[in-house]
């Protein structure tokens, strides 16, 4: 119970605050793209619109069908492309294909991750409109001030806030519930619209480009959805499922259909149903209320944007980042400074650039219709590969892969509206992780071309090293073979070895978690010289010090005291070439300059500071 309580805080927090503007903007279009009138055929048609679209996309897609493609638990897009295999894929290889469409999609989390608080956070202060108009200058500075205050909180950690968001989203379902029961009473008939033959029938009586234009609208609806596949790791399969059934999808549904009762009866409450669901009395508590929803909205999809770049880091896919565990107890609980502003700015940018909750309207929806669909695909992908019948998959799949794509469809007509803009933020965080993946191979073979074999090694530690000095000595090594370059260096200058000498190499698994017992692997290369690989999964942070601490109580690595060890590491300068084939000089120039900014290698794998000495090394690319 308590799992599913915090499923509604974290998993429903963006979708659960989409009765804000949702029907709204689907009810104008209808209106804007209609000649004027808002008839009750357009009221119907709509909410029967959002109601399958919950039913279908949120409810069977998600909740029942993609749920399913778990990485041991774990989903999102980052999970998919580990089960699918397509980190290591070659190039030209439809795996390797199928990493460009899967990062492109991890991407798009990012414009969402952007649009998601402005749009959730202004379309709450509008509240304030509908009982005092002359407030409606106010809406944007008010709107940049709570935001900011969002993106400072991150910083402190959300682990006490955290434990609030649940309870506090329970109540907020509740009063939606409460409050489209409310207009329900007044207008029963808007409850004939449970019929899918309403949406059909109203979309197949518009001309194209208004149908189009309804269901860009409706399809907000959903937004937030993927947030169930996403979170799974976090709470489980079935508290997420009965968080959505029980408690989410009820509220929703009694909400949208009130607010369209009221339109039934007045149409003057087009400019904001939500709050004139409401009593008048009631309307500012609402607003203040609404606010701290989105607010949570806000914080929910800021997180997974965190965690999203956690594992893209791990993965190699993004340059190393600080990254900041906020909770000593709880390792979920991170902070990435660099995203964190990167967000606000992008995030304050579209609230002051875009004004009003209508405006955004244009904006979003787009990167999340083609996350959607993407993610069908993938899930596809896996469920072939595991086996289910190619029929049933085709079928199934292929159906929804069809609504995803008449809803991206839809929502690329918005393109020239606002669309752009979390498309562009895509755009820019796709090439940033295509560049950054695409050199760290080039620099890998580069290091292969310079790495010594452990033949060498082994004769240098037998036969040309004048003396061997006291203590342990610990070098760090990209690859699981031959030197590691820091170490060649070492002896190139000192001619001495270290009679103790650990090459460690950490490597992340395609599994979300490695357990304790499969940490740490250690091959003894000849007496004195030893190589540990220590492995973690995608969604744990790789601590090099806590590898070797589990390896020494494990009595894998006898006789050495951690606290006594130097750490020689590789601070490697990127030099861009023309003359050795790889990708263009000016992508090889962004890459180089995104390592030359990157986490120190010593402060991202955790390794104590005072105990560290590093070698500088130029490679070309």
């Amino acid at each position: 119970m308590t799992a599913t309580i915090g499923a509604l805080g974290v998993v429903y927090g963006d979708i659960g605050t989409s009765p804000l503007y949702a029907l709204k903007e689907a009810a104008k279009a209808a209106t804007h793209h209609g000649g004027g009138a808002l008839t009750n055929e357009a009221i119907l048609g709509v909410v029967s619109l959002i109601f399958w679209a919950l039913i279908l996309i949120i409810s069977f897609k998600y909740a029942m069908l993609i749920m399913r493609a778990d990485n041991r638990g774990e989903g999102g897009i980052v999970s998919l492309l580990a089960l699918l295999h397509a980190r290591n894929a070659q190039p030209g290889t439809w795996r390797a294909k199928l990493l460009i469409i899967g990062l492109i999609g991890a991407a798009l989390l990012y414009g969402d991750g952007a649009i998601t608080p402005a749009i959730s956070v202004l379309s709450a202060v509008e509240g304030l409109k509908v009982d005092a108009p002359t407030l409606a200058p106010a809406v944007v500075p008010i709107t940049v001030v709570i935001l900011i205050g969002v993106f400072l909180m991150q910083r402190k950690g959300t682990g006490f806030i955290g434990g609030i968001f649940g309870p506090f989203m329970l109540v907020w379902f509740l009063v939606l519930a409460l409050l489209g029961i409310h207009g329900i009473a007044k207008n029963p008939d808007v409850l004939w619209a449970l019929s899918p033959t309403y949406a059909v029938t109203f979309l197949l009586s518009q001309n194209f480009h208004i149908s189009f234009a309804i269901l860009g609208a409706a399809f907000l609806a959903v937004t937030g959805g993927e947030a169930m596949y996403a979170d799974m790791g976090h709470f489980g399969r079935t508290p997420i499922r009965l968080a959505w059934f029980t408690i989410a999808l009820p509220a929703l549904v009694l909400n949208y259909f009130g607010q369209a009762a009221l339109l039934l009866s007045d149409r003057g409450a087009l400019e904001n149903p939500f709050y004139q669901l409401a009593p008048d009395w009631a309307h500012y508590p609402l607003v203040a209320f609404a606010t701290l929803a989105t607010v949570i909205a806000s914080q929910a999809i800021i997180t997974g944007v965190f965690s999203l770049t956690q594992q893209a880091i791990q993965l190699g896919f993004l340059p190393r980042m600080h990254i900041q565990h906020t909770a000593s107890d709880e390792k979920g609980q991170i902070y990435v400074p660099l995203i964190n502003w990167m967000l606000a700015a992008a995030t304050l940018g579209a609230v002051i650039g875009f004004g009003t909750s209508d405006a955004l309207a244009g904006a979003y929806g787009i990167a999340v219709s083609l996350l959607m669909a993407i993610t069908t695909l993938l899930a596809a992908l896996v469920a072939l590969q595991w086996g289910y019948p190619p029929v049933v998959v085709i079928a199934v799949n292929g159906f929804f892969f069809a609504i995803d794509c008449i809803f991206f469809a839809a929502n690329f007509a918005k393109l020239f509206e606002g669309g752009w803009f979390p498309l562009l933020i895509a755009a820019v965080i796709a090439f940033l992780m295509l560049t950054w993946r695409s050199g760290v191979k080039l620099v890998e073979a580069a290091r292969g071309a310079l790495r010594q074999p452990e033949e060498d090694l082994i004769e240098t530690a037998v036969s040309r090293c004048h003396a061997r000095l006291p203590g342990t000595a610990v070098f760090l090594a990209s690859a699981a073979n031959g030197v590691p370059l820091a170490l060649t260096q070492f002896v190139k200058h000192n001619h001495v070895l270290h009679q103790r000498v650990l090459l460690v190499t950490v490597l992340i698994a395609e599994a979300p978690r490695i357990p304790d017992e499969d940490r740490a692997e250690v091959i003894e290369v000849i007496e004195g010289i030893t190589r540990v690989i220590l492995h973690f999964g995608f969604m744990q942070y790789p601590v090099i010090l806590e590898g070797l601490q589990l390896a020494c109580a494990q009595g894998k690595l006898p006789g050495i005291d951690l606290s006594n060890i130097t750490y020689y590491i590789g601070r490697e300068t990127i030099i861009p070439s023309e003359k050795i084939a790889g990708m263009w000089v000016w992508r090889e120039t962004v890459f180089a300059f995104l390592q030359r900014n990157a986490e120190r290698t010593a402060a991202f794998f955790g390794v104590p500071t005072k105990q560290v000495v590093e070698f500088g090394t130029e490679i070309e690319i």
